[in-house]
């Protein structure tokens, strides 16, 4: 599951490749992201396309919050204490879910129109490497890219506005944009280090064009793994 990337370009290459309004003021020349954190996405809003930065992390299903309310209720309900369950499921902790990969769900479906599609510009993204891993140590990353050069590639994304949520406990109840990105399986680059999963690349400005403006049924057919002469393992 990829958790962290990379977007080392310029703003004139995103706005050339997707012809957005650019809405990211300045954009830091290199930039890791993390989960939960701000990073540029290109969306559709209100009959425009703006790039701007959002936070990464779409909202957990409704069964993932409920489960893990109902076992903090357990909990304290273990040590005499009174639950109002109502509150403790508005207020259970959710940091987001990155990685999104069964669009036939019912929790994605309402997401997955035009209205809500957006593509995540990246120039290299990176996942854990267990084999590399010294004794005692941490894992390392493997970083993957469109090919040496590292260029401006983009993952095939859905975000959602004004979520009301805790994301840290500290914060209680924020509302914030949000967004995530497709994965799918892992071509014969990516999954001898994750067999799991791979992002959904797109290389191509049609490509791009398709996932933006397409209707589902079109647009689906881009959740597919990237072919592997399309991508390069990045020694670091």
């Amino acid at each position: 599951m990829c958790n962290l990337f990379n977007i080392t370009t310029n703003q004139e290459a995103i706005r050339a490749l997707t012809k957005a309004i650019d809405r990211l003021g300045n954009l830091e020349p290199s930039l890791n992201v993390y989960p939960d954190q701000m990073a540029p996405i290109v969306r559709n809003i209100a009959g425009e396309r703006e790039a701007v930065m959002v936070r990464w992390g779409m909202p957990s299903s409704q069964k993932a919050l409920f489960d893990a309310a109902t076992k903090r209720a357990d909990k304290l309900r273990e040590k005499g204490k009174p639950v109002d369950f109502d509150h403790l499921l508005k207020h259970e902790p959710d940091r987001g879910t990155t990685n999104i990969r069964n669009t036939a769900s019912s929790h994605w479906k309402r997401w997955l129109g035009v209205e809500n599609r957006c593509v995540v510009p990246i120039t290299r993204f990176a996942e854990p490497d267990p084999a590399s891993k010294q004794e005692g140590g941490a894992t390392p990353n493997a970083w993957f890219a469109g090919d040496a050069t590292e260029p401006l590639i983009f993952f095939a994304g859905i975000w959602v506005a004004q979520w009301e949520s805790v994301r840290k406990v500290k914060d209680g109840l924020t509302r914030d944009d949000l967004f995530g990105f497709l994965t799918t399986e892992p071509n014969g680059i990516v999954g001898p280090i994750h067999p799991k999963a791979m992002p959904v690349i797109l290389k191509r400005e049609e490509d791009i064009e398709t996932w933006l403006t397409a209707p589902w049924p079109e647009a689906k057919q881009l959740q597919r793994p990237l072919p592997d002469d399309e991508l390069v393992l990045i020694r670091t």
